[in-house]
């Protein structure tokens, strides 16, 4: 693709696993940093950026479940991973003098703002990077139904999905060498074909309120800059293919 994404206002959705790096677990400093400086660049241009980051790196909830754990735990206990991410986060961008604000879906008044929308409108409209931590705050939803949820309710012209590879793909590109590459995608045909870009709440929130969904690998340089640029390999989710 080569022409530059009309977004002013933009949601990304950062996997916990995309913290880790190189590591195996838990967070991986460089990786953190260098995510917080192409959020940084992206304020540069003038557009506004939320995130919201999942806790896959230090716990799953539904791994926790799998293990015999009661679901609803192990769903508060990922929560709690999402707010020790995006605590880390926050503490990368305002090294490099990004102005930045955590809320979390679960009242934790010690460390960080409670979700209130028109709160967070606000400190977006002044340029500050709102980080929504502890997904929806309730258990059985992902961090994917958060980031959608978040998406439409900040008036976001888009939500990004940075993932680990460059798109959307027809099977598993790691597995399936066959795999077909998307650069345009439609809501009904990710849910019609189950492509697992995202989970089927956050397809159907997105398609609902007809917010595009922008795929792209997160760990390319610059990534989520050179997305918004229009540069390099990603795939756009929209009501309709464009003509």
């Amino acid at each position: 693709m080569a022409e530059r994404l009309p977004y002013k206002r933009v949601l990304v959705k950062i996997s916990g696993e995309g913290l880790m790096g190189p590591s195996d677990y838990g967070l991986h400093n460089d990786t953190v940093l260098k995510i917080a400086r192409d959020v940084k660049s992206v304020t540069a241009t003038g557009r506004q950026i939320c995130l919201v980051i999942g806790g896959g790196n230090i716990f799953r909830g539904l791994t926790g479940a799998a293990k015999g754990m009661d679901r609803t735990t192990a769903d508060y206990m990922g929560m709690l991973a999402t707010v020790i991410n995006a605590l880390a986060v926050q503490n990368a961008l305002e090294t490099m003098g990004v102005p930045t604000r955590v809320q979390s879906a679960i009242n934790m008044s010690q460390i960080c703002e409670s979700y209130i929308r028109r709160r967070a409108v606000r400190h977006i409209e002044k340029g500050r990077v709102v980080i929504f931590a502890a997904g929806t705050g309730n258990p059985f939803f992902t961090t994917d139904t958060a980031a959608a949820l978040r998406a439409v309710e900040m008036n976001c012209d888009a939500l990004l999905k940075a993932t680990q590879v460059d798109g959307v793909y027809s099977s598993d590109p790691k597995k399936d060498p066959t795999a077909i590459r998307y650069d345009r995608l439609t809501f009904d045909k990710v849910i019609k074909e189950n492509l697992q870009v995202m989970d089927t709440a956050a397809i159907a929130l997105a398609r609902e309120n007809k917010l595009p969904i922008v795929v792209f690998n997160m760990h390319e340089d610059e990534a989520i800059t050179h997305v918004l640029e229009g540069k390099g390999a990603f795939t756009v989710i929209s009501q309709a293919l464009a003509a």
